[in-house]
């Protein structure tokens, strides 16, 4: 689950926890909502804790060598 995704639950649910009135039989909307909000904190830790821990790990290492490179090419006079 992806950050975007885990805000997108966030929100989601704290808008059936607050904001939804109705109720739907056999369903409570409220809970429904903290579920949601809940899933989605858990997945944006989640998330978070990845991109910071794991993920420098994973990339390839390039040395480069700090010498400048010089090219030369030949130039053609236009006269001939």
């Amino acid at each position: 689950m992806g950050i975007g995704t885990s805000i997108f639950l966030i929100a989601g649910g704290a808008i059936l926890r607050y904001a939804v009135t109705d109720s739907v039989s056999g369903v409570n909307l409220a809970t429904v909502g903290l579920i949601a909000m809940i899933a989605g904190l858990a997945g944006l830790l989640i998330s978070l804790f990845w991109m910071t821990v794991w993920a420098d790990r994973t990339r390839g290492r390039t040395v480069v060598d700090d010498a400048p490179v010089v090219r030369e090419r030949e130039v053609r006079d236009p006269r001939y």
